[in-house]
């Protein structure tokens, strides 16, 4: 199985790498577009390859999306903490109730009780 992930692995990097050589040619960003700059006065250009933008661009919407998930979830994680909480608290009720329970018994057969 891992010499398949390994595989897969492999085979995306050299997509990934064919995908940038073949898109070396730099693109302009603009921050506005020209029109708007024109009006503000405030023009940001930014020259780069463009498998750097493609390639910048899906790794911000990773990003975005796993912050998004993160979020979303966060009521799941609050909900599973509780219950751990209430668990770990039940297991020690347990055992002190156990131990009341052996208070009066033979050591033997306290120990046959908890094994139980």
């Amino acid at each position: 199985m891992r010499y398949i992930r390994y595989a897969i692995l492999a085979i995306l990097a050299v997509l990934l790498i064919s995908v940038s050589l073949a898109n070396r040619g730099l693109v302009e960003l603009r921050l506005v577009p020209e029109a708007v700059s024109e009006l503000i006065g405030y023009n940001q250009v930014v020259s780069l390859p463009l498998f750097v933008v493609v390639l910048g661009g899906v790794a911000v919407g990773l990003i975005i999306g796993f912050i998004w998930e993160w979020l979303r979830e966060h009521k799941h994680r609050r909900v599973a903490s509780v219950k751990a909480r209430e668990v770990n608290k039940l297991e020690r009720e347990v055992t002190r109730l156990k131990g009341k329970q052996a208070e009066g018994k033979d050591e033997i057969l306290a120990i046959l009780d908890e094994a139980v």
